[in-house]
C-alpha cells in the first residue's frame, strides 16, 4: 500500500484532471459519495438525523458540501457550518456551494470566536426538532495543511473535542483529521480527534505515524477515480508494511518437511555487560522464538553463569579475555567463531567502554556477513562521526530517535518533526553509497528505509510496547529471519511487522503491562497468523 506525500497527492489529481481528462467535481463527487456510504456502513442508516458539516477553505470544504448533499437524499438533514466566508471558495468547491445555494440550503458562518456558541445552538435546535445527531463532519483543511492553527478554528477543535455533548457525537474527518500534518503525523497546534477518517486514493503516511495513529479512529481509504497510471508514473517511495506483504514475504521461508535446525541459520550474539544481561537474553529469546535454527551468545567468561541459566535452547561462548565486558581483547575468538553463522546481531546492553567500541569499529569495518546493529553499537558509531568505516556486507540498524539523533548530530526533536527524512538521512549516511544498509527507526508507525530512499511504515504495534526491553528483542528476530533466508530489507520489514502483531495479540488479551520476554513468546502465534 503505497503512502503518498501530500504534494505527491496534488501532482496525482493534477495528472486525473489534465492529463486523464477526469473533471474536478468528478472527483469531488466521488469522494463525497465514497464517504457517506462509508458512514452508513459504520454508522447505520442516516434517515431522520442530522449532520453538523464543518466546511473550511477550499477542496476539503467542497468534499463536506458533497457530502452534505448526499446526506440530504437519504433523509439526514444537513447543518452547513462555514468557518469561512463561503464566498471565498474556488474552483469545484464554489460549484458544488453553488448547488446546495440553488437546493436552498441554509447557510451558518462561524467565523469568530464571538460565533463559536453557534455550534452548539444550531446543535440543540436540531435535537429540539425530534432529530437525533448521526455525525459531526470534519471538512475543514485537508491535506495541503502545513501551518498550526490558531484563532477561532483552534478554539472550536477544542471545543469539539472537550464538549461533553460534541463528545458524543460520531465524528467522520474528511481525508485527514483537521490539524494534522499529511506527511509527518504531527498535530499542527490543534487537530480534531475523529472517529473515522475517510481518506482519498491512499492513506497517507501522517496517519500511521506519530499523533496521526491517535486522531484518525478507524483509517478507511476510498477509491474516488485517480486513473492506476497516474500513481505508476510518480514513483512513491513510501509505503504502509501490511499483512499482504508480511505473507508474501514469509513464503520465501517456508518450511519443508524435511529441514533440520541446520537448516534455518547459526546467529552469532554479540550483546550484554555487567548489570545489561538482560539484553542480551531478550535478544537471543528473539532470534530463538524468530524461528533461527541454531543461536551462538559470546559473552564474558564472569558472566556465563547468568547465561546458561536463563536459556537452554541456546549456546553461549565464553570469552577468557574479558570479565565485565567483551572488548578488543576478545577479536580472536570472536573472529573464530564467526565462521559458519548466517548472521551477526551486536550492541544490546555491550556497554561503550574504549576497548568495546575498538572491537565494534573493527568488527563493522570487517565482518562480511549481514550484521544486525543495535543500542551501544549504534551510539559507538555515532561517536565516531565521519570515521565509520565504510560497511564491507549488509547492515541492518535498528536504533530509536535518541540513537539516530546522536548519528545525524541533531536532536530527538528534530527527528521526531521528520521521522521519515531523518530515517532516510541516516540511512544515507551509514550506507556510504555501499548500497547495503538498512535503517529501522522505532517508534509510533517504526520507518524502514533502505539506501534508494525507499521507505516503509509498519502497522503493527501498541502503547503496551512502551517498556523495556522491547528493542533488544527485536534485534534478535531479524537477525532470525535473516538466518533463515530473508535479505536484509525484508528480513527488517517482516520483524517489525511481526514484533508489532506479537505485541498487539498479549495488548488484545493482556492490555497494558505484558514484557518484552512475553512479546518473543508470542512471536510463534504471530508467524502462524501470517504463515499459517
Amino acid at each position: 500500500m503505497i503512502l503518498p506525500f501530500a504534494r505527491e497527492m496534488r501532482e496525482l489529481d493534477r495528472q486525473a484532471i489534465e492529463e486523464f481528462g477526469i473533471p474536478g467535481m468528478v472527483l469531488m463527487e466521488n469522494a463525497g459519495l465514497g464517504t457517506v456510504l462509508m458512514m452508513e456502513r459504520e454508522l447505520g442508516p442516516a434517515i431522520n438525523g442530522f449532520a453538523l458539516i464543518l466546511v473550511g477553505p477550499g477542496n476539503n470544504g467542497g468534499d463536506g458540501l458533497v457530502i452534505g448533499r448526499h446526506l440530504h437524499q437519504r433523509g439526514c438533514e444537513p447543518v452547513f457550518v462555514f468557518l469561512t466566508p463561503p464566498e471565498q471558495l474556488k474552483g469545484d468547491a464554489a460549484g458544488n456551494l453553488h448547488i446546495i445555494s440553488r437546493l436552498g440550503f441554509p447557510l451558518h458562518l462561524l467565523t469568530t470566536s464571538a460565533t463559536l456558541p453557534t455550534l452548539r445552538e444550531l446543535y440543540q435546535q436540531q435535537i429540539l426538532g425530534g432529530r437525533s445527531c448521526y455525525a459531526l463532519v470534519d471538512a475543514i483543511f485537508g491535506t495541503g495543511l502545513t501551518r498550526e492553527i490558531s484563532g477561532h478554528v483552534a478554539e472550536l477543535i477544542e471545543l469539539i473535542n472537550t464538549e461533553s455533548w460534541a463528545a458524543a457525537i460520531p465524528r467522520i474527518a474528511v481525508d485527514i483529521p483537521s490539524g494534522l500534518h499529511a506527511d509527518s503525523g504531527k498535530v499542527l497546534g490543534a487537530c480534531i480527534s475523529a472517529d473515522h477518517t475517510a481518506t482519498y486514493g491512499c492513506a497517507k503516511a501522517g496517519q500511521l505515524m506519530e499523533q496521526g495513529t491517535e486522531v484518525c479512529g478507524r483509517l478507511h481509504v476510498l477509491d474516488i477515480g485517480i486513473p492506476s497510471a497516474a500513481f505508476a508514473s510518480l514513483g512513491i517511495r513510501q509505503a504502509a508494511i501490511t499483512a499482504e506483504e508480511l505473507r508474501r514475504i514469509l513464503k520465501g521461508i517456508q518450511r519443508r518437511k524435511s529441514s533440520h535446525k541446520g537448516s534455518h541459520g547459526h546467529l552469532l550474539v554479540l550483546a550484554g555487560s555487567m548489570g545489561m544481561t538482560g539484553a542480551a537474553i531478550l535478544s537471543v529469546k528473539g532470534a530463538l522464538r524468530g524461528g533461527c535454527g541454531l543461536i551462538s551468545l559470546c559473552c564474558p567468561e564472569d558472566l556465563d553463569a547468568i547465561y546458561e541459566a536463563s536459556f537452554v535452547e541456546a549456546m553461549t561462548i565464553p570469552l577468557a579475555a574479558s570479565r565485565s565486558c567483551i572488548g578488543m581483547e576478545d577479536l580472536a575468538a570472536i573472529e573464530q567463531h564467526l565462521h559458519g553463522k548466517q548472521a551477526l546481531v551486536i550492541g544490546p546492553g555491550l556497554g561503550t567502554a574504549e576497548s568495546t567500541a575498538e572491537l565494534v569499529l573493527h568488527l563493522y569495518g570487517s565482518v562480511r556477513i549481514p550484521m544486525v546493529v543495535d543500542a551501544d553499537a549504534i551510539n559507538i558509531l555515532a561517536r565516531a562521526g565521519d570515521h565509520i568505516p565504510a560497511p564491507p556486507g549488509p547492515r541492518v540498524f535498528t536504533p530509536h530517535p535518541g540513537e539516530i539523533a546522536r548519528v545525524l548530530g541533531t536532536t530527538i526533536a528534530h527527528v521526531q518533526e521528520d521521522r521519515i527524512g531523518a530515517a532516510r538521512a541516516a540511512c544515507q549516511f551509514l550506507d556510504q553509497s555501499a548500497g547495503q544498509c538498512t535503517v529501522i527507526l522505532k517508534g509510533v508507525g517504526t520507518v524502514v528505509a533502505s539506501p534508494d530512499s525507499q521507505v516503509w511504515i509498519n502497522t503493527t504495534g501498541n502503547p503496551g510496547m512502551a517498556t523495556a526491553g522491547m528493542g533488544d528483542v527485536l534485534s534478535g528476530v531479524v537477525g532470525a529471519l535473516i538466518c533463515q533466508g530473508l535479505c536484509h530489507p525484508e528480513a527488517a520489514r517482516a520483524a517489525v511487522y511481526l514484533h508489532g502483531l506479537a505485541g498487539d495479540l498479549l495488548f488484545k488479551t493482556m492490555g497494558i503491562g505484558y514484557i518484552a520476554s512475553e512479546v518473543a513468546d508470542s512471536l510463534p502465534q504471530a508467524i502462524k497468523l501470517m504463515n499459517p
